[in-house]
C-alpha cells in the first residue's frame, strides 16, 4: 500500500470528527477539561484514528471493496504527530466465490511508534 502521511495533527481535526461520528467528549478538544482530566493535552479520538488508516486503504483498493476492518488502538495520537500509514498485503484467497487480499495495515508516530494496527480485507479482481 503506497504509504499516506498526515503531516502534521491539529485539533480541528478532532472537532470536525466530533462533528461528524457524534463523539463530543471534550477531553478531545478541550485542554482545560484534558488537563482537569490528568491528561497533558487533547488527543485523538481513536475512531478517528481507525478512520485514518482506513481511509489509506480505501484509496489505495476502493471503499466499495471494503469486506472487513478491524484495528486495535495501541498508543495516543496528539496535535503535533506526524503520522504515516502504511500497509501490506499478506494473502490473496478465494471468499465465498470472491477474489479477496487480506492487508496488515498500521498508522506510525513520531519516532516510529505504533498507534494503530488493523487488518483488512478487500475484494480484489
Amino acid at each position: 500500500m503506497p504509504e499516506r502521511v498526515v503531516a502534521k495533527v491539529v485539533v480541528s481535526d478532532f472537532v470536525k470528527y466530533a462533528g461528524a461520528g457524534g463523539d463530543f467528549n471534550p477531553i478531545h478538544h478541550d485542554p482545560s477539561f484534558a488537563a482537569l482530566a490528568g491528561q497533558d493535552s487533547v488527543f485523538a479520538m481513536g475512531m478517528w484514528q481507525a478512520g485514518v488508516v482506513s481511509v489509506a486503504a480505501a484509496e489505495w483498493l476502493g471503499p466499495e471493496n471494503v469486506r472487513r476492518f478491524k484495528c486495535r488502538f495501541r498508543e495516543r495520537v496528539w496535535p503535533g504527530d506526524k503520522l504515516v500509514c502504511s500497509g501490506e498485503v499478506v494473502a490473496i484467497r478465494e471468499d465465498a466465490g470472491e477474489k479477496v487480499a487480506d492487508l496488515e495495515l498500521k498508522v506510525s508516530r513520531g519516532e516510529g511508534q505504533i498507534a494503530v494496527e488493523a487488518e483488512a480485507t478487500f475484494a480484489v479482481s
